[in-house]
């Protein structure tokens, strides 16, 4: 761990020096890829070299001609991040000296240790002796100290960050390129500051969308390239502008009334309609029933996927209300962002407005979600394509929330049942019952817009099984 003095009295211009020797490094390394090219790879390209040695050759002399590529990305990528660090700790360190600089003009002095002590030589004898008896004066110095070591130990936080980024820049992590343990060729990050929000993804699942919209465009596209399916498992593609919230109360409070013989006879009609929604085919409905039946208040997953599988209704309203009506825009918002990055690959996250929808009246899904929130979030990525023009395609998934409760004066008819709402919210405020929120997302879909996109659809999936009832974890992804 570093200290006070330390901190101090480091020479960071050793470090531009540094930079200024690996850029030069990284110049000789192209001369050298250059040379390498013309003189050595050339000799399997050109065709007078044929045969079997030829064809060994070949493929290893690419390998070779790329390590000085990848060394190249290498050196300038230490290099920025070396100049980075100064930057970085220069500013660190100035804080410490604020810190310092707060502490004496408060009448302290700061020892070569960092400690903080009242500074008698600034008062007379007389207040001098009085400070020294008052019993605030330790904590009020352990006060200062404190503070200065808070500066000292951010500076030490940042210094760990830069030498895990140098690590990271100098690790071939790469084992496809025909080598093992070699130079790193993945395109550095654009400052310290992102290479350390790049590392450090949320582990709460909950919060990786948001860590993902506030990266750089850069950074984005260099984490899809090279971890794309793991974050797109963690969560990137969740939207995060949106909020849900039930949009009525519902029954209101949960079990705050006794049940009576009759809300126990509802219970039973209720348990009658939950089995006979299996045999006519009404799962979905079926199994939402069955979990407010169960009163545990816990939230169920919507399976989305056969939802639009099941239901033309979702799909035609989700590519009118969400695709058609942002694609265009979100494709030009990525455009920008690559023509801004100098023709760096990019990623945008995007995500739709969510809309209130409200289904036909006879279908499954009719009767097991009907009203409900919907929207499209997901992420636009920009690469360069083999023509030289840039590739444009949208990753993205449908999401849908849901409130299960019943509203006063409503009521729905499944087969030769009526279900009035005021008899079911019954059982939720008797605690025989309870109202739930629903939420899924589809899996991912692909929608390529290099081109300015046209009417949208959104593809089939397998939606996978479909459950009854006593299969309420049907829509999770392991389950499919």
């Amino acid at each position: 761990m570093l200290t006070y003095h330390e901190v101090l009295t480091t020479d960071f211009a050793k470090l531009t020096a540094a930079a200024t020797a690996w850029e030069a490094m990284a110049d000789k390394f192209e001369t050298l890829e250059t040379t390498y090219e013309k003189k050595v790879q050339s000799t399997t390209t050109s065709g007078v070299w044929l045969g079997q040695a030829q064809q060994v050759a070949g493929p290893n002399f690419a390998v070779t001609r790329n390590e000085y590529n990848s060394a190249q990305i290498q050196a300038r990528a230490v290099a920025m991040l070396l100049r980075e660090a100064d930057k970085l700790f220069s500013e660190l360190r100035g804080k410490v000296k604020a810190a310092v600089a707060e502490a004496e003009a408060a009448g302290m002095k700061v020892s070569e240790g960092g400690v903080a002590s009242f500074d008698v030589s600034k008062v007379d004898a007389q207040d001098a002796r009085a400070i020294r008896h008052d019993p605030d004066l330790p904590e009020v110095e352990r006060a200062w100290t404190r503070k200065i070591q808070q500066a000292v130990d951010a500076f030490d936080e940042a210094d760990q960050g830069v030498k895990l980024a140098l690590v990271d820049a100098v690790t071939d992590t790469n084992w496809r390129d025909g080598t093992f343990g070699g130079f790193n060729g993945s395109r550095p990050y654009s400052s310290l500051k992102e290479a350390a929000a790049a590392e450090n993804m949320p582990k709460d699942p909950t919060k990786v969308a948001e860590w993902w919209s506030k990266l750089d465009p850069v950074t984005r596209g260099i984490l899809l390239e090279e971890r794309g399916e793991e974050l797109r498992k963690a969560g990137i593609l969740n939207p995060y502008h949106y909020k849900w919230s039930s949009p009525d109360p519902g029954a209101g409070a949960f079990g705050v009334e006794e049940p009576t013989a009759r809300d126990y006879w509802i219970l039973s009609q209720a348990k009658l309609l939950e089995g006979g929604g299996d045999l006519m085919g009404q799962n979905g409905a079926s199994r939402n029933m069955s979990h407010y039946l169960s009163a545990s208040g816990k939230p169920l997953t919507v399976d989305v996927d056969r939802f639009l599988h099941d239901e033309p209704q979702l799909g035609a309203s989700i590519t009118t209300n969400h695709l058609d009506l942002n694609q265009a825009a979100w494709r030009q918002q990525a455009l920008d962002a690559y023509e801004k990055s100098g023709g760096k690959p990019v990623a945008i996250p995007v995500e739709s407005k969510a809309t209130g929808q409200q289904l036909q009246p006879g279908t499954e899904w009719y009767h097991a979600i009907n009203g409900h929130q919907q929207s499209v979030s997901g992420v636009v990525s920009v690469t360069p394509g083999a023509d030289g023009k840039p590739k444009v395609s949208l990753d993205y998934q449908v999401n849908v929330w849901d409130r299960y409760n019943w509203d006063k004066g409503k009521g729905i008819d499944i087969g030769p049942w009526h279900i009035p709402d005021e008899d079911m919210a019954r059982l939720h405020k008797t605690g025989l019952a309870q109202e739930y929120d629903m939420r899924g997302s589809s899996s991912v879909r692909h929608q390529d817009l290099t081109e300015p996109p046209g009417p949208a659809s959104v593809p089939e999936v397998d939606p996978g099984r479909d459950g009854t009832r006593k299969d309420p974890e049907r829509g999770r992804e392991e389950n499919r």
